[in-house]
């Protein structure tokens, strides 16, 4: 197992010793009953004074980390000390360990690791959609599902860089290649999922006959696919009532419909008196993914 010690650290070379040791443990380098380099070892081939690593070995011993062997040595005791703090412990040694893999110089995981704790933590998400309509009804129901103010723009805009500073960025996932062409490098894209819509649909069908079906939306491409699978689904054209919330007249007719089939965001401007059917776009596992990603940031911070 490689060590690193540094005489210039504000911590002393035996406790240097001993958290390297226990990382050691929880990555899996160092298994159950693996003999440790005796004191002079250990000394010569890191320069350090033979008291310098008996004093780690012996807080490894009183930690319960090792035992000694009267005769035969250190070696790393069968069972780990019980204890609910070694999760952290846990992770840095992962850290650690893939950086050993990839031969990453601890100098430079030192200074990345400094970086990000240094780093203002995301307050806000944001939202990279080309498309205007389907980009303000996405907002809606994010907005609807966390406490975190809910920023967007599209991929083409000015100044994204800056804008994607301290952001949680989303993208729908059929979307997401365009949106992490134009991040900066490090900024992490969370990818969202859409609703099934045979699964919503479920509850509706068979299609009815003798009653007319609104769909409004301010999003034309939720016109054109409610089209084609109702259509499909058995619903009759001439039982189909369309409209384009972006238009003056939108409304018309829209109480004579025995439902009106919309978006979340159009639901909201619905004249009174009609049944609106919700079809939210985010999937609930999108929801629940957002949700989880706030709660990260809020616990961390």
């Amino acid at each position: 197992m490689q060590l690193w010690f540094s005489h210039a650290s504000g911590i002393s070379l035996p406790e240097q010793l001993k958290t390297q040791i226990v990382l050691g443990i929880l990555s899996g380098d160092l298994a159950p009953g693996h003999r440790l380099p005796s004191t002079r070892d250990l000394a010569r081939r890191y320069h350090l004074h033979p008291n310098t690593v008996s004093a780690g070995y012996r807080q490894l011993q009183h930690d319960r980390w090792v035992e000694f062997r009267r005769g035969s040595g250190v070696y790393i005791r069968n069972t780990k000390p019980e204890s609910s703090s070694l999760a952290p412990d846990q992770l840095v040694a992962n850290l650690l360990k893939s950086a050993r893999e990839l031969n990453v110089p601890l100098s430079e995981v030192r200074s990345r690791v400094r970086q990000w704790l240094e780093a203002q933590p995301p307050d806000h998400f944001l939202l990279i959609e080309a498309d205007e309509e389907l980009r303000k009804i996405l907002m809606a129901e994010m907005q609807q599902a966390v406490t975190f103010p809910v920023q967007s723009c599209s991929p083409q805009e000015d100044g994204l860089a800056e804008v994607a500073k301290n952001a949680i960025a989303v993208a729908l996932s059929n979307h997401a290649k365009a949106a992490k062409q134009v991040l900066p490098a490090g900024v992490e894209l969370q990818q969202l999922s859409t609703r099934s819509v045979p699964t919503s649909l479920a509850p509706w069908l068979p299609a009815p006959t003798g009653t007319l079906i609104a769909i409004a939306s301010r999003w034309l491409e939720f016109l054109k696919l409610a089209k084609t699978i109702l259509t499909a689904a058995g619903f009759h054209a001439d039982s189909l009532l369309f409209r384009d919330a972006r238009k003056a007249d939108w409304q018309r007719g829209l109480k004579q419909a025995t439902v009106v089939i919309c978006d979340s965001l159009t639901a909201q401007t619905l004249p009174k008196g009609c049944l609106p059917i919700v079809f939210p776009l985010l999937s609930e596992n999108a929801v629940t993914e957002l949700r989880r990603y706030q709660e990260f940031i809020t616990t961390s911070m």
